[in-house]
């Protein structure tokens, strides 16, 4: 858990805030299952560190599509100096103390820019904040629940500089999609989970896809300390449903 401020650490004399940001440990790219094309948005994220990557990467959807895993994701590549900012629970902090020297590090993520929008004081900063990063070359990861056009900006000139870059779409996903993660996340824990099982699962539990990992969470976590595997009975019982 790191004090809010860069990846590193905050510079010398950098006025650090008391909010304590937590990168998630299983929040990486190897971690997430590509689907509805977003592979191309994996590599965009993968390649933008390097020469010749995207300067700004927009990514928009709907809760439980998956923005905050890949900007979290974002934030684990090795040798990088970079800060993940969660916009939803900054918003009550002034902008300008949050966004001080942000620019300094190698990639900026901007999680949930919707959270600031229509605040005067947050627009102006967000706007400096983009023209001085593509000026000293900090990429910049920004998520948001709509497409640049369609999002609720009141400053015009901060809206067409998150057109700048590339925006990818990112779905929620059907059951179908849904029960493939779930038994893909089971497969990166060392977990057997039938086709039926997931499905089970998705039919039954909340249909958020955070939701469904907590199960996965719980599911997990009984079947070692009961030595069991993961069946419909099982989950039935250690579930209640």
């Amino acid at each position: 858990m790191a004090e809010l401020g860069h990846g590193t650490g905050a510079k010398a004399g950098q006025k650090q805030l008391p909010l304590k940001v937590q990168l998630r440990d299983d929040a990486t790219l190897d971690n997430f299952l590509a689907l509805s094309g977003s592979q191309t948005l994996v590599d965009a994220l993968q390649c933008q560190p390097g020469d010749g990557g995207e300067p700004i990467i927009y990514l928009y959807g709907p809760p439980g599509a998956g923005k905050s895993h890949l900007l979290q994701a974002a934030c684990h590549f090795d040798g990088a100096d970079t800060l993940y900012l969660p916009l939803s629970d900054l918003v009550q902090y002034p902008a300008e103390e949050v966004l001080q020297g942000a620019e300094c590090v190698d990639r900026i993520c901007l999680d949930d820019i919707n959270a600031v929008l229509g605040i005067a004081t947050w627009e102006r900063e967000l706007f400096n904040l983009i023209n001085v990063a593509r000026e000293r070359g900090c990429r910049l990861v920004l998520s948001g629940l709509a497409a640049p056009r369609a999002l609720p900006v009141a400053l015009e000139d901060l809206r067409s500089r998150l057109s700048w870059g590339i925006v990818y779409r990112l779905h929620e996903g059907d059951d179908k999609d849904k029960a493939m993660i779930l038994q893909f996340r089971a497969d990166r824990r060392g977990i057997a989970l039938p086709q039926g099982v997931a499905n089970y699962i998705v039919s039954r539990a909340p249909r958020a896809m955070d939701a469904l990992l907590e199960v996965l969470d719980r599911l997990d976590e009984n079947s070692l300390v009961h030595k069991r595997s993961l069946s419909i009975p099982f989950v039935k019982e250690t579930m209640g449903w």
